[in-house]
């Protein structure tokens, strides 16, 4: 099982970007989706606690509409690309933020900043995509201590599910039970020891986890 995320997939995201890593010149969206790959070491399962590593004193929440892949999986057409799963959660992609600042400052790869153990937070349900409206019309939130940090839309994507899907598949082998994130709207923060994170997804609650 692998778990691939997708980055600056969201335009707001995308113009929040130059603050969150230091610099002065203004993102462009992608021309095509951007991604990397976790470990499965790195996913923390069934709402238990997300411990801060010591490695990193800027460690950054990203909440995602999450996507597992229920077949197999190797360069498929966008239009078949909907036969690929059949569930949604959530997850929330933690970074190590001041890591991928020194790393891309370098011009290193950065996969410590994104990649360390238990950064990839899922919800311990997933919602079948017959009960949700359009798949790319789907509503989540994520608040932090009971305070909003997070609004998305899955209609605001700039790539769609099932783009995505056909795009990295060119690439990488989708098996099953590998798990998507498919990007995070604009909000992304730091989070510290004692702080909550809770996340919904068209009003169904499906996060709701400490930090510590």
């Amino acid at each position: 099982m692998k778990i691939i995320c997708i980055g600056m997939n969201y335009p707001e995201h995308v113009r929040e970007l130059p603050s969150v890593w230091d610099e002065q010149t203004p993102r462009e969206a992608p021309r095509e989706p951007v991604f990397f790959i976790k470990p499965d070491t790195a996913l923390l399962r069934n709402n238990d606690p997300f411990y801060l590593p010591d490695f990193s004193q800027d460690v950054q929440y990203e909440c995602e509409l999450v996507v597992r892949i229920n077949r197999l999986c190797k360069g498929i057409e966008e239009r078949f690309a909907h036969r690929c799963y059949e569930e949604v959660g959530l997850g929330i992609d933690f970074t190590a933020r001041d890591l991928q600042r020194r790393c891309k400052a370098e011009g290193l790869p950065w996969e410590i900043a994104k990649g360390f153990d238990h950064s990839a937070a899922i919800a311990p349900v997933f919602v079948p995509k017959a009960e949700l409206p359009d798949i790319q019309n789907i509503h989540f939130l994520m608040d932090l201590n009971g305070e909003r940090k997070q609004t998305g839309c899955t209609g605001d994507m700039i790539f769609s599910v099932d783009r995505i899907i056909a795009y990295v598949s060119q690439f990488v082998t989708l098996r099953i039970g590998d798990l998507l994130f498919t990007g995070t709207p604009v909000g992304v923060g730091q989070v510290h020891i004692g702080d909550r994170i809770t996340a919904e997804l068209e009003g169904r609650p499906m996060l709701d986890f400490q930090i510590k």
